[in-house]
């Protein structure tokens, strides 16, 4: 339980130390929009990159059949919202495997929407940042 004035409540003294650990470009995965939002009161996007965030790409049969992916709609309206101007950036399922391994740390929840997983890639703070 994180009981520090202005720390969302989701965000575990075990992220909050993976998160102040992190360096620029490293990578985090996690799913659920709540949580997203609280790691991005913190966090800063990278803005080097064309996308600081990547959600796996739908496999073909999955496209194929018109599947859906509302969350990712979601995903976007939360970025844009904390200030990231580019797209959800979607990388093929195996290389998007190779990506959550190596990222810096990974996040479980209880996140059940289909193709829900995502990846955020850390940035640095700005001079001129509160």
């Amino acid at each position: 339980m994180v009981v520090l004035k202005g720390v969302p409540a989701l965000l575990s003294p075990e992220l909050l130390y993976a998160l102040a650990r992190m360096g620029h470009g490293d990578e985090i995965g996690l799913g659920i929009p709540p949580l997203l939002e609280a790691v991005l009161q913190l966090l800063p996007l990278d803005t080097y990159v064309e996308s600081p965030a990547a959600v796996m790409e739908l496999v073909p049969s999955d496209r194929k059949r018109g599947l859906q992916t509302p969350v990712w709609g979601t995903y976007q309206s939360i970025l844009s919202g904390a200030g990231c101007g580019g797209a959800l950036a979607t990388v093929e399922r195996f290389a998007f495997y190779e990506r959550a391994k190596k990222a810096f740390a990974v996040v479980a929840t209880g996140e059940t929407a289909l193709y829900g997983n995502l990846i955020l890639r850390k940035g640095v703070l700005a001079l001129d940042a509160p």
